[in-house]
């Protein structure tokens, strides 16, 4: 008998059997799950073991004056499980001052720059991380430019970076 991989939904409840109910939902045929932060590398690591075996990408959203928000920042991780097609989005909400969450590098190495990059633009630090450094900007830029209280002109930085011209990249 060949075998038949869980639908979304089991999974999903099979996950919150294990580790106590979680806010889920479906919108147009894709399932989402809110999974508190200390359970993340957990969840992430039941749902690699169930069949969502792809990450296909890491993000970041800031909340900031978005109305009805408990939490400054929410995490998206896409999963899609590559022998059904289905795709599961997981979300795990970190708040200021210090928003930290675990990384993921060790069940998906492809999360290695995917969670530089929230680091680099969003200031989430992943503890866990290999190389936890800049990959957009210049290592000496102290700020975070996508979150929603950086200026949109700047803070006045660019002047204090070399030029690079093209004959110097």
């Amino acid at each position: 008998m060949p075998f038949t991989p869980p639908a979304v939904d089991e999974v999903i409840a099979a996950l919150c059997e294990r580790h106590g109910a979680m806010e889920t939902s479906v919108y147009r045929g894709q399932a989402r799950i809110v999974v508190p932060e200390a359970l993340s590398l957990e969840a992430l690591e039941f749902l690699k073991r169930s069949g969502f075996d792809l990450l296909v990408d890491v993000t970041c959203v800031d909340y900031l004056d978005y109305r009805g928000a408990t939490s400054r920042y929410g995490l998206v991780y896409l999963l899609s499980n590559t022998a059904t097609n289905q795709r599961l989005t997981v979300r795990v909400f970190v708040d200021d001052p210090d928003p930290t969450v675990r990384s993921v590098v060790s069940l998906w190495e492809g999360a290695n720059w995917l969670e530089r990059e929230v680091w680099d633009l969003f200031g989430i630090r992943f503890t866990g991380h290999p190389d936890l450094r800049r990959l957009v900007m210049p290592e000496e830029f102290t700020a975070h430019p996508l979150r929603k209280d950086y200026p949109l002109q700047g803070r006045g930085e660019r002047h204090n970076f070399p030029v690079i011209t093209r004959d110097h990249s």
